[in-house]
C-alpha cells in the first residue's frame, strides 16, 4: 500500500488534494467532458485561471455536481490566477470576483498571481495585449509587494482561503515573504523529471511554502498551441518515452506518467496533469497504490536536466516580456 499522503498541508491548515486536474488548453466541450470525468474518478482539486478562458464551462460543471449533492462544496479545492493584466493592487478583486462569477462559486479554496510579469490592456479580455509590432504591451510599474497587498484583501473578504504564487523566482517570493502580513500558502511552477527545481524546493520549504508541480509529464500538447498562435516552439522532453521511466513503470505494471506523477508525489509535491481524454483522466489518479523505492528515487532523480530542462519561459513564448523589470528568468 502506498505510504505518500493524498493531500498536501498548507501553513494556515487549509489540504489541497495532491493530485489535481490542469485545465489549461481545453475547449468548452473538452473541459466538460474532463472536469466530470475527474470528478467520476475521484479528483477533489481542479486548477484554472481567468487566462484559460474556460472558467465558465467549468462553473457549469461544478454548480451541476454541487447543486446535485453528489459533492459538496467544502470537499472540492478550487484553485484560478489572477492574469497578468490584472498586476496591480487596485485589479485583483474586479478579476477574482470575475472569476468567482464565472465559476459559479462565492470563494475559491486558493488565489495564485499567474505570473510577475504586468501588461496593460484596454480591456478585460484582452489577455496578451500587444502593440503594432507584436510585442506584449508592459505595465513596467508593476509593484508586487503592493499588488501582494490586494491579494492579502481577497482572504480578509473571504473571496480566497489561501493566497499564493506562479512562475515567480527566489528573490520576488522573498520579497513578497519579507513584507507579507498573510504568507503566501503556495507556488506554482513547472517542474518535472528533467527539470526538478532543487534550489527552488529548498527555498520554499525553509518558507513553509508548499508547491504544485505543473507540466508534470513534460507538457507533450503544447507545441500544436504554441504553432497555432504564432508563439516559438519549444524544445519539449518526451519523458513519457524516457528509458528509465519506461523500466520503471514495467518493473510496477505501471504507465510512465503514472510514475512520473508518483515520483513528483513522494518528494511531496502535488501535481496537476492536463489531460481530456476520460480514461487518462482516471489513470493518472491511479497513483496512490504504489511506492517508488529508494533506488527509483534516486534514478529518476539522475533525469533533472538543471535549467536545461525549462520549457515553460513566458519571455520567449510573449515577444518582449523579457524587457519587463520582474521578468522571473533574468537570470536564467
Amino acid at each position: 500500500m502506498s505510504t505518500c499522503q493524498d493531500h498536501i498541508t498548507f501553513w494556515n491548515g487549509a489540504k489541497m488534494p495532491i493530485v489535481g486536474l490542469g485545465t489549461w488548453l481545453s475547449t468548452k466541450e473538452e473541459i466538460q467532458t474532463a472536469v466530470n470525468a475527474a470528478l467520476e474518478a475521484g479528483y477533489r482539486h481542479i486548477d484554472t485561471a481567468y487566462l484559460y478562458s474556460n472558467e465558465d464551462a467549468i462553473g457549469e460543471v461544478l454548480q451541476q455536481w454541487i447543486t446535485s449533492g453528489k459533492v459538496k462544496r467544502e470537499e472540492l479545492f478550487i484553485v484560478t490566477k489572477l492574469p497578468m493584466i490584472g498586476n496591480r493592487s487596485e485589479h485583483v478583486e474586479r478579476f477574482l470576483k470575475k472569476s468567482l462569477q464565472n465559476l459559479r462559486l462565492d470563494y475559491v479554496d486558493l488565489y495564485l498571481i499567474h505570473a510577475p510579469i504586468g501588461l496593460i490592456a484596454k480591456h478585460d479580455d484582452d489577455l496578451f495585449p500587444m502593440n503594432a509590432d507584436g510585442f506584449v504591451v508592459l505595465d513596467n510599474n508593476t509593484d508586487l509587494v503592493d499588488l501582494w497587498k490586494g491579494m492579502e484583501k481577497q482572504v480578509d473578504a473571504g473571496l480566497a482561503k489561501s493566497i499564493g504564487l506562479s512562475n515567480f523566482n527566489e528573490e520576488q517570493i522573498e520579497r513578497i515573504v519579507k513584507s507579507a502580513r498573510i504568507k503566501p500558502a503556495n507556488l506554482q511552477v513547472e517542474l518535472h523529471a528533467e527539470f526538478q527545481q532543487k534550489s527552488l524546493r529548498d527555498f520554499c520549504h525553509k518558507h513553509g511554502i508548499t508547491i504544485v508541480a505543473y507540466a508534470p509529464l513534460g507538457s507533450p500538447g503544447r507545441n500544436a498551441f504554441y504553432a497555432s498562435v504564432g508563439m516559438a516552439v519549444p524544445d519539449l522532453p518526451d519523458l513519457i518515452q524516457n528509458p528509465v521511466v519506461v523500466k520503471i513503470a514495467e518493473k510496477y505494471k505501471k504507465s510512465s506518467a503514472q510514475v512520473l506523477l508518483r515520483y513528483l508525489m513522494q518528494l511531496g509535491l502535488a501535481v496537476i496533469p492536463k489531460s481530456v481524454t476520460p480514461a487518462r483522466i482516471h489513470a493518472n489518479f491511479q497513483v496512490f497504490d504504489f511506492n517508488l523505492s529508494a533506488a527509483d528515487m534516486t534514478e529518476l532523480g539522475g533525469l533533472d536536466q538543471g535549467e536545461k530542462g525549462r520549457t515553460f519561459d513566458l519571455t520567449t513564448t510573449l515577444r518582449g516580456a523579457d524587457k519587463h523589470p520582474e521578468n522571473p528568468f533574468r537570470n536564467h
